[in-house]
């Protein structure tokens, strides 16, 4: 059972950073705030903050869980803190262990090899599962850009998912509409599948090329943004702050845990640690600066949104790009058509920094031996896991092809909380089992701010719907199933262990 918990040492979690025949290191700070920028604005708040604003309905009218109104800005500050506190955590530990594995490498060094391996089946949640989300709300937003010239039909622009769950008839009248093959309907999301694949021959490239284009659609995306706060706020209407919080604590709650998917993406920067150049120093910048910039930008962003149009009026199954719709809704036709634009690139750069983050997660637990091998290869010429890379692409755009973004959400929110309160709760080992290892940054007030990324993490959890905890048992019950099949077995850790000779 103890071996179960064994713990990688630090030092070789270090050392394999800085193999000189592993990932090529060629980021600075400024490339980490881009990344992380570009990593958490995007399909939470281009798509998200809809759900979040109005709550979610069923197919037959039930609601699933209410919205948080005009309050959705309190979901906002709510998330900011939680996500700070876990931030610290991320950016003591990235600086210690600057290695490509992320909270996976994170975990192995501080709470052992199986919650490791949890960790790491984890994140496939929140980077693969929740870039499906991303694709399909960039599909919703594309079709909003080009419908003046591009007539693609229904089916070819909505998955078989989300037609099944919709709540909105013409939606979800498609099952019955759609050509048929075999009697099944044909229901693809031919632009969210398109996008994906494009993004990983992007990323096959290599990493300096990618991170310049993710810096280009970064500046696109702000600036979309300043022109949604700068148009919007001429339009606002405060009688549409009226309830300002329609359903109470509750509300912001529900609404918190839905708009979670909005802060997603800060700890990827986490997995560039193997890439950038001087990480003790620049991973905390990263980190931390992203994350501030991003949560102020949400709350402007989401007081501006529910001041232009009733929240009642953002209901996700019928407006799925709510930015643009607002702007349209209050007849600046030109400002939403450009919104729309500012939201492909916004979240054609999530889907790149998430695209680049599952390869390398990957790549670390081939490195230990849960995966084979060939998950560890690298291309000689980019210095990229190429393998994994092509892997994670195919597994996204066949899951956007058919999918729909409502599910991924919360599949993708509890993964990713859960894998923030292990992290948490690892600062806090590592500070007892390994005191004197020197940490170029600081946590500080670490039981409290330790403490409290642990609680309020599980406090957003417990706001996501029954089905969400459900399916996210399931997902940890196959994983667990894996990892005794294969990765028990083949553990680096294990097998040099085995192999040491014993001292008497």
């Amino acid at each position: 059972m103890n071996s179960l918990f064994a713990r990688k040492p630090i030092a070789a979690l270090v050392d394999e950073a800085e193999n000189p025949n592993g990932l090529r290191r060629a980021l600075g700070a400024g490339d980490l705030i881009m990344l992380a920028i570009g990593a958490v604005i995007g399909a939470g708040i281009f798509g998200a903050i809809g759900t979040a604003a109005a709550g979610q309905t069923d197919a037959a009218g039930h609601v699933i869980r209410s919205g948080a109104g005009p309050a959705l800005v309190f979901s906002f500050i709510l998330l900011g803190v939680a996500c700070a506190l876990a931030a610290l955590c991320y950016a003591e530990l990235a600086a210690m262990i600057p290695q490509a594995g992320s909270a996976y490498a994170y975990s192995y060094a501080t709470l052992g090899e199986i919650v490791a391996w949890i960790i790491g089946w984890d994140l496939i949640l929140e980077y693969a599962v929740g870039n499906v989300a991303v694709a399909i709300s960039w599909g919703d937003y594309f079709k909003s850009l080009t419908g003046g010239f591009l007539n693609l039909p229904v089916w070819l622009g909505t998955g078989y998912r989300t037609a099944l769950l919709s709540s909105d008839p013409q939606v979800h009248g498609l099952l019955e509409t759609a050509p048929r093959i075999a009697g099944i309907p044909i229901l693809i999301n031919v632009p969210a599948f398109a996008i994906v694949l494009l993004i990983t021959w992007l990323l096959l490239v290599g990493v300096r090329e990618s991170a310049k284009a993710n810096n280009i659609m970064v500046v696109v995306k702000l600036l979309a943004l300043a022109l949604f706060i700068g148009v919007g706020l001429t339009k606002i209407n405060t009688a549409n702050y009226h309830p300002f919080a329609p359903n109470g604590f509750s509300g912001i709650h529900h609404g918190a845990a839905i708009v979670f998917f909005a802060y997603i993406g800060f700890d990827a920067i986490s997995t560039a640690a193997e890439e950038t150049k001087n990480p003790q120093r620049n991973l905390p910048i990263g980190i931390l600066g992203g994350l501030a910039i991003c949560t102020v930008i949400y709350v402007v962003v989401g007081a501006v949104l529910t001041g232009m149009v009733k929240y009642t009026e953002l209901d996700p199954s019928v407006h799925a790009d709510p930015l643009t719709y607002a702007l349209q809704r209050t007849g600046m036709q030109s400002a939403g058509w450009l919104v729309a634009l500012g939201a492909v690139f916004s979240m054609t750069a999530v889907l790149l920094v998430f695209q680049y983050g599952q390869p390398r997660i990957f790549f670390s637990m081939a490195r230990d031996g849960l995966l084979p091998q060939w998950a560890a290869k690298i291309h000689q010429k980019s210095r990229t896991p190429y393998v994994t890379t092509i892997i994670t692409g195919l597994f996204v755009a066949f899951w956007s092809l058919i999918g729909d973004a409502g599910e991924t959400y919360d599949l993708t929110n509890i993964g990713t909380l859960f894998a923030f309160v292990l992290v948490c709760a690892g600062v806090l080992v590592l500070r007892h089992t390994e005191p004197d290892r020197p940490r170029p940054f600081r946590v500080p007030f670490v039981w409290p701010v330790c403490l409290g990324g642990v609680g309020m993490c599980i406090f957003v959890m417990v706001g996501l719907p029954r089905q969400a905890w459900e399916r996210f048992g399931w997902w940890l019950v196959i994983g667990l199933v894996l990892y005794f099949v294969y990765g028990y077995k083949n553990s680096v850790l294990r097998r040099d262990a085995a192999s040491a000779p014993s001292s008497r």
